[in-house]
């Protein structure tokens, strides 16, 4: 059962933070497939679905897409747990589209920018969420997620190009008013950040000299909502463009 609230709150701020989602044995099994994966699976990737900070340090692994290429992280998307909660925010039948990883190594400068991810998926209407589990702890000092409460409910914002690396669109009028009401979210290993497709995040660069800040994420749509070809064509021919000026090659 989900707290009375949880959907009301989700509603009404564009976000929630579920405390200890996975815990004890269900972290440590997601942990090691995912270790398995990076150690087993990433060397033989294309570029376009292992991003690196530098790819002669794998150290550096900051993003993987399209992890459901691998059948035990795939049964994630059909997990109840993770497709209940995601349904009973939409409020209506749900399927995961991809599972993703991110991380920010220790000691380097990428930011996220600020953006929201339905501008991303071009989904309408916006019956859309990312589900994101932390797997470190996450402060101000190694690059929380911040969000803009209530932002999900004014619509999409406009977005241009950016030299971040597995972000390829932020938002372009991003002001000094935004930064003042956004909302730091700190997490330990285990809990759970969902937003809606429309809210707006973002997340600095971790400052830290050790610490990563690792996070697995699932995007679920709605079977109400249908993508814009059109929009999603424009975002994709955008993305290659970058990829092509940071020298990622694409599959």
């Amino acid at each position: 059962m989900h707290e009375p609230s949880l959907k009301t709150d989700y509603e009404t701020q564009g976000f929630v933070v579920i405390r200890g989602f996975l815990h004890g044995s269900a972290l440590q099994t997601l942990q090691a497939e995912i270790e398995r994966y990076i150690q087993q699976v990433v060397p033989q990737l294309p570029e376009a679905d292992a991003f690196y900070q530098d790819r002669l340090r794998p150290e550096t692994l900051k993003q993987l897409n399209r992890m459901q290429q691998d059948a035990t992280l795939a049964a994630v998307m059909t997990d109840p747990h993770w497709q209940g909660t995601a349904e009973h925010l939409l409020g209506e039948a749900a399927t995961a589209q991809g599972v993703e990883w991110f991380n920010k190594p220790p000691g380097t400068e990428h930011p996220t920018p600020p953006h929201q991810d339905n501008f991303y998926f071009c989904f309408t209407p916006p019956k859309v969420l990312t589900m994101w589990l932390a797997l470190d702890d996450v402060d101000e000092e190694n690059g929380c997620l911040r969000y803009i409460p209530g932002s999900h409910q004014r619509g999409i914002r406009p977005h241009r190009r950016t030299q971040t690396l597995g972000f390829s669109q932020g938002i372009s009028d991003f002001s000094e008013d935004d930064y003042a009401t956004e909302v730091a979210i700190h997490c330990q290993p285990g809990d759970l950040l969902i937003h809606h497709g429309d809210t707006i995040h973002r997340a600095d660069a971790n400052r830290s000299a050790t610490r990563h800040r690792r996070s697995f994420a699932l995007v679920f749509q709605g079977v109400s909502c249908q993508r814009d070809d059109q929009a999603y064509q424009r975002y994709l021919q955008s993305a290659s463009t970058q990829h092509r000026e940071m020298g990622v090659l694409v599959s």
